[in-house]
């Protein structure tokens, strides 16, 4: 008996780990799911996923880790990179040499992936779980057809500000070139969204395609530049904003939310001027090597379980009927992100050619200083001094050619006395 209740013991023992591995890993896919990725024959095959930083559930802070997921459900494995804006994403792929699998761009970005022919089609077959995108995020502006993406996240710039250094609550972009605040102002490091807000407050459309007006964007940049001397950020607007050192930060609302859970010391406004409202979309490039594992990656993603972790995760909008409806959600009805009316605002569209290189020279010349106020005003000096000399120049040719005919006036009346 004693033999027995020892080997009950030492079995138990022996088990226990992996009662405790079963009972801690507890399944939050149903049998149907799990059925489903482990039918799609994908072992042993590689996705390749680009995405922005801190954009997907990682498995941090007892979060869902969404990429081991996705592996262990289909025995795929997902090489996983990040950029940092839309325009770092079309260098790599415009530049060649590279292969990836699912892309998420922006917006105006997609519009000039698909006119460059740079995606493919999305098969929706390989993707049912379409149908939980709401109908208003389907057949979107810059995908009216609905054939290369599949809406992920929604959402809008804000002006973010640290109530502890700014005591009046701000109503307008216009304070982000306030010079009591110099040395204290973050600003977007991508063009598209810095013009976006010069843009607001000179009353442009985002999408003009008026030279004149993207460079009056530009020099009213280049006045904030000179003015308060702004740091251009992108991710790292998190760790600045939330340390209390910076008075105001231009970034996107979902993020604000985010910063606010770690310093509740921050504050948002929605600009009177008007703001970007943007989505972003999952997208199969050319480049793809592994489109049905692309599909089954952008299917995962709207699974109502991992939909849910990326909300939370990522605080932006979803567009996900079960995410939105769950009142379980952190941000359910969350005026930041689910706004019941949404702030004035515009979409960015797809820019010709010629503007999307003046756009990249121009702000290339702002962050550099060669834009600011000072060369401004070094120019308009030159200019008017150039244009003084060039009057009397002019003067000096007029008296001249006035004397001379004088003279030869006077030297033919002579001619005729003589005679």
């Amino acid at each position: 008996m004693k033999k027995l209740i020892a080997f009950l013991l030492v079995l138990f023992a022996l088990l226990a780990p992996f009662n405790l591995v079963a009972f801690a890993d507890e399944e939050v896919f149903t049998e149907e799911q799990i059925d489903y990725y482990r039918n799609l024959g994908l072992q042993g095959t590689s996705v390749n996923v680009y995405n922005w930083g801190e954009y997907i559930s990682d498995g941090s802070e007892g979060s869902m880790n969404v990429v081991s997921e996705f592996e262990r459900l289909t025995g795929a494995k997902v090489n996983y990179t990040n950029y940092e804006s839309n325009e770092n994403m079309y260098s790599k792929l415009s530049g060649g040499g590279v292969s990836y699998d699912v892309i998420v761009p922006s917006d105006y970005m997609i519009s000039r992936l698909i006119d460059e022919d740079m995606l493919v089609e999305i098969d929706w077959n390989n993707v049912p779980n379409i149908r939980y995108i709401e109908n208003r995020y389907k057949n979107l502006y810059f995908d009216p057809e609905q054939k290369y993406t599949l809406c992920y996240n929604i959402g809008t710039t804000a002006l973010i500000y640290n109530t502890e250094l700014v005591k009046e609550k701000p109503t307008s972009w216009k304070v982000l070139w306030d010079e009591q605040y110099k040395d204290k102002i973050l600003m977007f490091n991508n063009s598209r969204d810095a013009f976006a807000i010069a843009q607001a407050i000179l009353g442009q459309s985002l999408n003009t395609i008026d030279e004149s007006e993207w460079t009056a964007a530009a020099a009213l940049l280049a006045e904030q530049k000179d003015a308060v001397n702004p740091v251009y950020v992108m991710d790292e607007v998190f760790n600045l904003m939330e340390s209390g050192e910076y008075a105001f930060a231009a970034y996107y609302a979902g993020d604000y939310v985010l910063m606010n859970e770690n310093n509740d010391n921050l504050a948002y406004c929605f600009p009177e001027e008007g703001v970007n409202i943007f989505y972003d979309a999952f997208c199969i490039p050319k480049c793809v090597h592994n489109k049905k594992g692309a599909e089954a990656f952008i299917n995962f993603m709207h699974e109502p379980q991992v939909a849910l972790e990326n909300a939370e995760f990522i605080f932006y909008a979803s567009p996900n009927v079960t995410v939105k409806n769950n009142e379980n959600h952190s941000l359910y009805k969350n005026e930041a992100v689910y706004p019941q009316k949404m702030p004035a605002g515009q979409y960015f569209e797809n820019l010709p050619q010629n503007i999307l290189e003046l756009q990249a020279d121009l702000w290339t010349n702002v962050k550099s200083g060669n834009l600011s106020l000072d060369s401004e005003m070094n120019n308009k000096k030159i200019y008017i001094e150039s244009a003084i000399l060039a009057g009397i120049i002019a003067s000096v040719a007029v008296f001249k050619l006035v004397s001379n005919r004088k003279k030869r006036k006077t030297e033919d009346l002579s001619d005729l006395y003589e005679q």
